[in-house]
């Protein structure tokens, strides 16, 4: 089976973050833009709750994405606890959408959720400029 093609958007570059690596807006963007959609493998949540992988997107009770293939662009945007996107769930594929205006060159971020900021990103100590913990 051949690779998948990479997620791509108009609207994002990754590069260099203070969390590694991370997606920064190219062109201004506005809110309630879809920026780029999340993709992987699509799991039963059983099989992703096996799985210790910090790139694992749960969609609902059924159904978890696995997002650490290098293809999933959108697996470098970053955490933050005062994020300017959010992952939106629309018909079992996830989303992420500007919550505000993003002006060009400011870093895509969104909150990854209770469980995966006490999972992963706690421990490790979080990096966000605003961080609420």
């Amino acid at each position: 089976m051949a690779t998948p093609k990479p997620s791509s958007s108009p609207y994002i570059v990754v590069k260099r973050s203070r969390a590694g690596l991370g997606l920064f807006a190219i062109v201004p963007i506005k809110k309630g833009t879809t920026i780029i959609e999340y993709i992987g493998e699509r799991i039963p949540t059983s099989v992703g709750d096996e799985r210790d992988n910090r790139y694992m997107f749960n969609v609902n009770t059924r159904w978890d994405i696995d997002g650490s293939p290098r293809y999933n662009t959108a697996r470098y945007a970053n955490h933050s606890c005062r994020p300017n996107c959010e992952a939106l769930n629309r018909r079992g594929r996830v989303f992420i959408v500007a919550k505000r205006n993003i002006k060009e060159g400011e870093e895509i971020t969104y909150h990854y959720g209770k469980d995966h900021f006490e999972g992963f990103i706690q421990k490790l100590g979080c990096r966000c400029v605003k961080c609420s913990v």
